[in-house]
């Protein structure tokens, strides 16, 4: 069964946007791409707003993806829970497609009986460690997360060690939001490690807007860049191949 790359931008953010486009709209967007929208909400002691909440549950609902709402204690199993949550929730999609396809019906895992339905799900489990996966997370820079960074950079070196456990390949990426002299600035480029964070979330400033839009419409030109890359060099390669032949 192929299923490629599975493709996640993970959003970390305390509360609501207030800048540029509609978050919820561009998440739709996304997952129209075949990239799926999950969506983390810290909180201290305090409680994010109905608003806030609405937001959160909204981008992650038209993304396809996964929400949870944490304090900044329990971020990190949280973090890693939430990317392996929706990795298992694409490739139940993905198994789903090709038994319908098998079966020449609507039928789904659910719809198997018990003991086939473990076989399928042994399937899925399989997938999720051999699969190969990229997370762009995007992190919330606003001021309310000044105090939040530190658990954050936690987290996130956690879900870089917990997830090189895989036999799979991933690549991380890192955007924060607002950056330094622009809406959405890239903090780290695709790489298989999490480390370099270390260094780079102490330097990080933190400012007043939220613009979560703009941060997942770059996320995603930062897909596509990637992948158009990939096909200039493939097509390179194919036109020294035939030109070697």
């Amino acid at each position: 069964m192929k299923t490629g790359t599975l493709k996640q931008i993970l959003l970390i953010t305390d509360g609501c946007s207030n800048t540029g486009e509609d978050p919820i709209a561009m998440s739709a967007l996304a997952q129209e791409q075949g990239i799926t929208v999950n969506v983390i909400g810290v909180m201290e002691q305090d409680v994010i707003d109905d608003q806030g909440m609405k937001e959160i549950e909204g981008i992650a609902m038209s993304g396809g993806g996964v929400s949870q709402i944490v304090y900044s204690q329990q971020l990190s199993q949280t973090v890693q829970m939430v990317t392996r949550k929706a990795m298992t929730q694409t490739l139940q999609g993905v198994v789903n497609k090709e038994l319908q396809q098998i079966l020449g019906g609507s039928d789904t895992i659910e719809d198997l009986p018990p003991e086939k339905r473990g076989e399928v799900m042994e399937v899925v489990d399989e997938l999720g460690e051999t699969v190969g996966l990229e997370v762009l997370i995007l992190v919330d820079t606003s001021a309310s997360m000044k105090h939040k960074l530190p658990t954050v950079k936690e987290a996130l070196l956690d879900l870089s060690l917990s997830l090189n456990a895989r036999t799979g390949e991933n690549r991380f990426s890192v955007f924060v939001f607002p950056g330094k002299k622009k809406d959405v600035e890239k903090l780290l480029d695709w790489t298989p490690k999490l480390d370099s964070l270390t260094s780079i979330f102490a330097k990080l400033t933190t400012g007043g807007i939220t613009p979560t839009g703009p941060a997942i419409r770059e996320a995603l030109t930062y897909f596509q860049k990637k992948r158009s890359l990939r096909s200039l060099i493939s097509r390179d390669d194919e036109q020294f191949f035939e030109e070697s032949v």
